[in-house]
């Protein structure tokens, strides 16, 4: 089981590299340009990367709560309140990334009418959805999780 939580825990260091990367020289970078150049929506983009800066902080916090579950299990305590509460952090993580593409719709609205790119309300919509998917995921993991450990507690006690 080691191999495969390594595995995992490897996985998620590939997940978290390229959004520290954007975290890090990107959004820098995207402020910059946006100063140099004498914008109309400057404003709006200054919104939206404080929403990107957001949504990696939630993403970093999920990240971690996933590394700790991967870590209950290699200890062998994957049933515990533990875990359970590590499933609720990531579920209220990914609804908070939903929530701030959500929020941020019609600052991507007011960018993809300026510069006629449609495409970008698709990637808020997609970026979105896919935080929301991991969220019911979690949910549904948490309740499965706590069936689980309410049934061994209570065959626990009959034995």
């Amino acid at each position: 089981m080691k191999r495969q939580t390594t595995f995992l825990k490897a996985t998620l260091l590939v997940l978290a590299l390229p959004v520290l990367g954007l975290s890090v020289i990107g959004f820098p970078m995207l402020l910059m340009n946006i100063t140099k150049n004498d914008w109309q929506l400057a404003w709006v983009m200054y919104g939206i990367v404080a929403l990107l800066y957001g949504t990696a902080v939630a993403y970093f916090l999920a990240l971690y709560q996933a590394l700790k579950l991967l870590n209950y299990i290699n200890h062998n305590v994957a049933f515990s309140s533990a875990s359970v509460t590590a499933l609720k952090k990531i579920k209220w993580n990914a609804f908070t990334i939903t929530f701030l593409y959500v929020i941020s719709m019609p600052l991507l609205y007011m960018i993809a009418e300026y510069d006629d790119a449609p495409g970008i309300i698709i990637i808020g919509v997609a970026l979105g959805g896919a935080a929301f998917v991991v969220g019911v995921f979690a949910t549904l993991l948490q309740y499965l999780l706590t069936s689980a450990i309410d049934m061994k507690t209570e065959n626990d006690l009959t034995v």
